[in-house]
């Protein structure tokens, strides 16, 4: 037998009128409508935009190219460097004369300061020993040192002593006995240190045993410089000077009377 209870709607589907269909569509066409507008605005804003942008000339820079400070001469080209005038590079002539003379002057200069330096000493020994430089200069002949005679020329000790020796205290002045030049300054064996200097007579002395030298070889000396410093040095039993004398460079002779025949007293 049929039942009339209501069945349960299972299966069923909502029934839509087309009325609300067409609602919805309307609804949604103006949605769109307005999203197309707005978009379509802002495109069209932009493009303005950008349309002035183009319109507008770029604002000028405040500044000045160092090059533009200075305007180029009208014989400048735009299209190729400058070039710039140089001289000519000429070799400098006579060279080698002009430093010739340059030494010559300074040798010169060199050989006057020494002059005047030698003048003051020998004044200065003249002064001492009671002399004019005229006196004790060419070819005058002073006394050596000043000390004790102790030893003459001769054997002694059973060997040939081939010179005279004057005692002093270490230091005392030895002067060069007659004008000349120095041919030897330094360290000799047996005399420690010794100074030869060959006078313009030829003759050669030779001065030994000192602890200072004040000269060098090849410098000019004058009667009366001094040249050295007494002293104790190689085969020596006391300060002292020995001093010999070599006429024309060859043997020694005893010079005690060579000295008195000048007029120098050494004993």
């Amino acid at each position: 037998m049929r039942s009339n209870s209501s069945r349960p709607s299972v299966g069923r589907h909502r029934k839509i009128t087309t009325s609300q269909t067409l609602k919805s569509r309307v609804a949604l066409a103006a949605t769109a409508a307005g999203t197309i507008s707005m978009a379509g605005a802002g495109g069209a804003a932009a493009g303005a935009l950008q349309a002035d942008a183009q319109d507008q000339p770029a604002p000028a820079a405040d500044y000045t190219l160092a090059a533009d400070a200075e305007a180029l001469p009208e014989s400048a080209s735009t299209s190729a460097p400058q070039v710039l005038s140089i001289a000519e590079y000429k070799p400098v002539t006579g060279l080698d004369d002009q430093l010739n003379k340059a030494v010559q002057a300074t040798n010169e200069r060199a050989a006057e300061a020494a002059a005047a330096a030698q003048a003051t000493a020998v004044e200065a020994v003249g002064q001492a020993q009671g002399l004019t430089t005229a006196g004790i200069t060419g070819a005058n002949v002073v006394k050596p040192a000043e000390g004790v005679f102790t030893s003459g020329f001769g054997m002694r000790w059973g060997s040939m002593h081939s010179g005279m020796d004057i005692a002093g205290p270490i230091g005392t002045p030895i002067l060069a006995a007659m004008g000349g030049t120095v041919i030897d300054s330094g360290p000799a064996q047996g005399y420690g240190n010794w100074i030869r200097i060959q006078h313009d007579d030829g003759s050669i002395a030779v001065y030994g045993h000192m602890s200072t030298l004040d000269v060098s070889v090849g410098q000019k000396v004058v009667a009366g410089q001094q040249i050295a410093g007494m002293g104790n040095e190689g085969f020596s039993t006391g300060s002292h000077l020995h001093f010999q004398l070599h006429p024309g460079g060859g043997a020694a002779i005893d010079p005690v009377p060579w000295f008195a025949e000048r007029g120098v007293v050494i004993a």
